[in-house]
């Protein structure tokens, strides 16, 4: 795709054949796809969207790929290496390989300063904005402690500093710490409550916390916590359907104990990699891990049962989405139930947010 337009977020250099608009296009019609086949549409319409989507990716890779930086390129024109297109080419999975995604990761994250990520497409700004994708890039990139180590540098600094309101979020600053916001050219313009700017309130449940939603509602859901480097990770949230949470305990060797709930009538899969042992529910039965996974597990109140050979790495049960080579599906996308035409989501914000103080104390 070809932008000719300059609008994006508050972004410079839009235009061109953009990876950040290519990687979110494909994303866009991936989804397309996912929502034809709930609908039943006909599998020669789907088929044709398919090929346009792998035309986009293999262009991209094939255009903008730098293997010396290990990262793309914003557009053919250009050496700027932006934040939001290579997060975005590994949330979208336009990436073609596991390698480059490893790369990627590493090299956003040799790029902070004490205050953050920069967003070099933005001049000299920190976007908490785009920073909420490259917390999912490192995490689907399999460096969940990368993801926490940006999380207490960026977000710790906004509710440690002063000048801040300790309890929200700002829309942006300077990659020097001055609450000055380079696409503005008015200070107090800038929005010191901002909901873009929340991006871990999702990362923490749905990656940390493991809690995916694959299907409307939940009916069909993903067990998968990610723990990095922490120690507990209590998740949790409603849907029409019901309740889902997820308690985890890890020591420095690995998960250390599990207990979650999913509503009655769902069915879904767990996975924990390097895990042995079972699953137990409330009523007594009994679904043994293989190769750290189970599937087909009804829904209910379960808990996780280690066997004496459990090999898990530190933050073991870390997930494992796609087929490790960038090449299969992307990660399990939480599906938003609608009532009445109005999307919800309900989880506790209070326990966000106090989660978010935890990480970064």
């Amino acid at each position: 795709m070809n932008v000719t337009s300059a609008a994006d977020w508050l972004r410079f250099g839009m235009g061109g054949h953009n990876i950040e608009a290519n990687s979110i296009l494909y994303y866009t019609i991936n989804q397309g796809i996912a929502l034809g086949q709930v609908l039943n549409e006909s599998s020669s319409l789907l088929d044709s969207w398919a090929q346009s989507a792998e035309a986009v990716k293999a262009s991209a890779n094939r255009l903008l790929w730098n293997d010396t930086a290990g990262m793309y390129h914003d557009n053919e024109t250009t050496t700027l290496i932006p934040q939001d297109g290579n997060s975005w080419a590994i949330v979208a999975n336009l990436t073609n390989s596991s390698e480059k995604n490893t790369r990627i990761s590493s090299g956003l994250a040799a790029r902070w300063g004490p205050y953050g990520a920069p967003a070099v497409e933005a001049a000299d700004a920190v976007s908490p904005f785009i920073s909420g994708f490259e917390l999912q890039a490192h995490l689907l990139a399999g460096d969940a402690e990368a993801a926490l180590a940006l999380m207490r540098l960026e977000w710790g600094f906004m509710l440690d500093d002063p000048r801040m309101t300790n309890s929200t979020f700002i829309e942006g600053y300077s990659s020097d710490g001055r609450l000055h916001y380079a696409p503005y050219t008015n200070d107090p313009r800038v929005s010191h409550a901002h909901g873009w700017a929340t991006g871990p309130t999702a990362t923490l449940t749905f990656y940390f916390g493991g809690i995916h939603l694959l299907t409307a509602g939940g009916a069909t859901w993903e067990i998968s916590p990610m723990l990095g480097n922490l120690t507990i990770v209590d998740a949790g949230f409603a849907t029409s359907l019901g309740s889902f949470s997820n308690q985890v305990n890890a020591s420095s060797s690995g998960i250390t104990g599990m207990h979650f709930t999913t509503p009655s009538g769902t069915t879904g899969t767990v996975r924990l990699p390097g895990i042995s042992g079972s699953l137990k529910s409330s009523n007594g039965t009994t679904v043994a891990l293989n190769d750290g996974s189970a599937s087909n597990v009804a829904g209910g109140t379960w808990t996780l049962q280690l066997s004496g050979n459990s090999t898990s790495a530190p933050g073991g049960g870390n997930g494992t989405y796609g087929n490790g080579t960038g090449t299969g599906s992307p990660s399990p996308t939480p599906a938003s139930q609608t009532i009445n035409g109005v999307a919800t989501l309900s989880v506790s914000l209070l326990a966000l947010v106090a989660g978010i103080v935890a990480f970064v104390l």
